[in-house]
C-alpha cells in the first residue's frame, strides 16, 4: 500500500532516555586498578590503567567496589529512586573488541536503584530554570550499576586500536520510561540529572571526557487522518556527549521517521528497534545495527560476586549523607537571599560556589555587615570575580586556593566601598595566588579607594572648570554625560576614587541637586 505524508494528520514524540554515568571513584568498579573517571585524573598511556581483572586473565576475580554502590545509592536517592535492600550482579554477553571478557558485569532485575519520579523544572534553551512553570515528571525506571567498556580507536578505513584504560570505570546507568515528548524536555532532564549528579559528587561531569553519555530512545505517534493511531519504530541513538548532539538527535529523528514509514511502511514491534549514531559534522543519524532485546544478551547471574545487603544502619548512613540538592538550594536562595533566579542558580549548581557563597555570608554576617549587602556582594563577586578568576586560570571553583573567610573580607570592603566592584576581580585573583588579606592586597596594588572628600571635592573642581562644555550638557538635561566627567577624575585619582562618592559631588557641585 502506498504511503504519503498527507495522510498524517498530528506527530507525536514519544522519548525514554538511558544515562550513563561514570562514577568518580578513585579505583575501578571490580579492582583496584585507577579508575579515569576520578577526580583530578589525568589522561594516561592507552592500556596503561589495567591489571588482570581488566585484561580478562585467566584465574582473575572480581571484587566489588564499595564507594561505587555508595555512590549509585546517593545518585538514586536524588532521583526519587527506591533503593533494593538486596541486589545481585548479572553477565551480560556480547562481543566486542574493547571488552576482554566478552560479557559486562551488570544489573538485570534487581539493580541498586529501582523505580522512582522525578519532578523536572523547565528550562530554557541555556539551561536556566523557570521557577515558576510547572515541573516535568520523568519516570525513572531503574538505575543499575555496571562496568564501562573500553575504547576503540579508528585509525583510518585499515584497522581500528583497542584503549582499555576505560575498561572496569564503574557506570551507572540512568533508564527512564518514554516520559519526554520534545527534545527541549529531554535536554532538561539531561541537564537536571548532571546537576544531580555532580552535586552528590558521584560525577565531575565533564562531557568531553565522557563522564557522562545520553541515549535517547525515539520513536513516534502518528495519528492519521483516517484516525488510526500507528507507532514508528524505536531507534536509540548512541553515545551522544553533549546537549547539542542530543537535542540534534532528537530533532532529526523526530523530522525524518515520518518519511522513514512513507517508504517502508515500517511500525513500532518486535525486532524493529535499531541503533543509530550521530554525525556531528553533517548534523544527521546514521544507522549502525538493528538493536538486541534483552534475551540476545543471556543475562545469567554472576558467580564470582556475592548479592549485596543493604542494611538499614548502611541505609540510614547513606541518607545522612545526602547534601542540600541544587534545585532546594536554588529556590532558598531566591527566596531567603533575594537573588535573581539566574544568580541562584549559577551558585546552586556549583558544590564549590554554592560553599563559598554559605560560608562568606555567614562569616561576613557575623563582622556586621547587613544582611542584604551581605547576599548581594557575595553572590556578585562568585558569579564574576571568582568565576572568572577559575576560567583564565582553566580550573574549576573548586580547584582554587580560595576559602569562604578571606571571600567574606572581600565582602566586607564592597560593602564599606573600601575596593571598588571593579577592582574586585583583581583582587580575587591575587587572593588565590597568595596568603594576604583581602585589604592588604587592596593596598599593595593601589586598589583602596579614595574616600576622602577634601581631596575628592578638589578634583572635580578641577575637571569641572576643564571641561565646561561636558558641564552645560549635563545642566541640560544629558544626564549620561557625567560618566566623562567621573572618568576625568578617577583619572586624577589613579583610578583609586570612590566612583559614588564623585558622583554625587559631581551632581550636586553642577545641578545642585
Amino acid at each position: 500500500m502506498q504511503r504519503s505524508l498527507d495522510e498524517i494528520a498530528s506527530i507525536r514524540p514519544v522519548i525514554g532516555m538511558e544515562i550513563h554515568v561514570q562514577l568518580a571513584t578513585q579505583t575501578k568498579l571490580l579492582t583496584r586498578a585507577p579508575n579515569t573517571a576520578r577526580p583530578g585524573a589525568d589522561e594516561s598511556h592507552p592500556n596503561f590503567l589495567t591489571d588482570r581483572v581488566v585484561l580478562a586473565l585467566p584465574g582473575a576475580l572480581p571484587v566489588m567496589n564499595r564507594a561505587a554502590v555508595e555512590l549509585s545509592m546517593l545518585v538514586g536517592l536524588s532521583l526519587g529512586c527506591r533503593l533494593n535492600e538486596r541486589t545481585i550482579w548479572d553477565r551480560k554477553s556480547y562481543f566486542y573488541p574493547d571488552l576482554p571478557k566478552a560479557y559486562q558485569t551488570s544489573q538485570y532485575d534487581l539493580p541498586v536503584c529501582a523505580e522512582g519520579v522525578l519532578e523536572v523544572p523547565v528550562m530554557d534553551e541555556s539551561g536556566f530554570i523557570d521557577l515558576s512553570a510547572r515541573a516535568n515528571p520523568v519516570r525513572i525506571t531503574r538505575a543499575h550499576l555496571e562496568e564501562d567498556a573500553g575504547k576503540l580507536v579508528h585509525e583510518g578505513a585499515r584497522h581500528s586500536l583497542v584503549d582499555l584504560n576505560r575498561a572496569g570505570t564503574p557506570l551507572l546507568e540512568i533508564v527512564t520510561e518514554p516520559d519526554m515528548h520534545s527534545a527541549d524536555e529531554a535536554v532538561a532532564f539531561g541537564r537536571f540529572v548532571r546537576t544531580i549528579c555532580k552535586a552528590v559528587g558521584a560525577t565531575q561531569g565533564v562531557m568531553m571526557r565522557g563522564h557522562m553519555r545520553f541515549e535517547p530512545n525515539i520513536n513516534l505517534e502518528l495519528t492519521l487522518k483516517d484516525g488510526s493511531v500507528i507507532a514508528t519504530p524505536i531507534v536509540e541513538v548512541k553515545n551522544l556527549n553533549s546537549f547539542r548532539s542530543l537535542a540534534g538527535a532528537i530533532a532529526y529523528e523526530i523530522k525524518h521517521q515520518p518519511k522513514r514509514w512513507v517508504e517502508s511502511g515500517e511500525t513500532h514491534g518486535p525486532g524493529m528497534k535499531s541503533t543509530r549514531g550521530w554525525d556531528d559534522d553533517k548534523e544527521i543519524t546514521v544507522l549502525q545495527r538493528s538493536k538486541e532485546d534483552a534475551l540476545d544478551y543471556r543475562y545469567f547471574p554472576e558467580p564470582d560476586l556475592a548479592p549485596v545487603v543493604l542494611d538499614q544502619k548502611w541505609l540510614s548512613d547513606i541518607r545522612a549523607r545526602m547534601p542540600e540538592l541544587p534545585l532546594a538550594k536554588m529556590k532558598r536562595y531566591v527566596d531567603e537571599q533575594g537573588l535573581s533566579e539566574r544568580d541562584a542558580q549559577q551558585i546552586a549548581e556549583s558544590r564549590a560556589a554554592s560553599a563559598l557563597f554559605d560560608g562568606a555570608r555567614t562569616t561576613a554576617a557575623d563582622s556586621g555587615v547587613p544582611e542584604a549587602d551581605v547576599d548581594r556582594h557575595a553572590s556578585i563577586l562568585i558569579i564574576r570575580s571568582v568565576t572568572k578568576a577559575a576560567n583564565e586560570l582553566g580550573r574549576s571553583i573548586g580547584e582554587l586556593d580560595l576559602d569562604a573567610a578571606r571571600l567574606a573580607e572581600l565582602v566586607k570592603l564592597r560593602h564599606e566601598d573600601t575596593v571598588s566592584a571593579q577592582s574586585a576581580d583583581a583582587v580575587v585573583a591575587a587572593m588565590i595566588e597568595s596568603d594576604e588579606s583581602a585589604l592588604a592586597i587592596a593596598e599593595r596594588l593601589g586598589l583602596v579607594q579614595i574616600s576622602d572628600t577634601g581631596q575628592l571635592e578638589t578634583w572635580c573642581d578641577e575637571v569641572i572648570a576643564e571641561l565646561p562644555e561636558m558641564v552645560e550638557q549635563i545642566r541640560g538635561g544629558k544626564a549620561a554625560a557625567i560618566g566623562r566627567l567621573i572618568g576625568e577624575v578617577k583619572k586624577k585619582s589613579g583610578g583609586s576614587a570612590d566612583a559614588k562618592l564623585v558622583k554625587d559631588i559631581l551632581e550636586r557641585k553642577i545641578t545642585g541637586s
